[in-house]
């Protein structure tokens, strides 16, 4: 089975920095895509970052150059770290997972989220 379980949320001043991280297992992370979501209150959910089986990332434009997605295969662990946070960045985030990139659909397993807080 499946599982995505995510840590490393918090509440820190704008500017600063934090970095989550998704221990991944019932799977081999390095054949899967994997990627965080987030969604803030009030707000749909939005992709930010994804890494393909293949190392290739890509991140949605409001955090490129801030945000760096990574993966430790051999720890099975997705990590994002997060630097120069903005209030806009408040938000739960997700984990989320597929044998497949996804694009225009919804990746097939998800993490239970962590909440991230930036004051101003």
């Amino acid at each position: 089975q499946v599982q995505l379980v995510e840590s490393g949320g918090g509440s820190v001043q704008a500017g600063g920095s934090l970095t989550l991280s998704c221990v991944a297992s019932g799977y081999i992370a390095s054949r899967y895509c994997m990627g965080w979501f987030r969604q803030a209150p009030g707000r749909e959910r939005e992709g930010v970052a994804r890494i393909a089986s293949d190392q290739s990332t890509s991140y949605t434009n409001s955090v490129k150059g801030r945000f760096t997605i990574s993966k430790d295969n051999a720890k099975n662990t997705l990590y994002l770290h997060m630097n120069s946070l903005k209030p806009e960045d408040t938000a739960m985030y997700y984990c989320a997972a597929d044998p497949l990139p996804w694009v225009n659909r919804t990746p097939r397993y998800w993490g239970q989220g962590t909440q991230v807080t930036v004051s101003s």
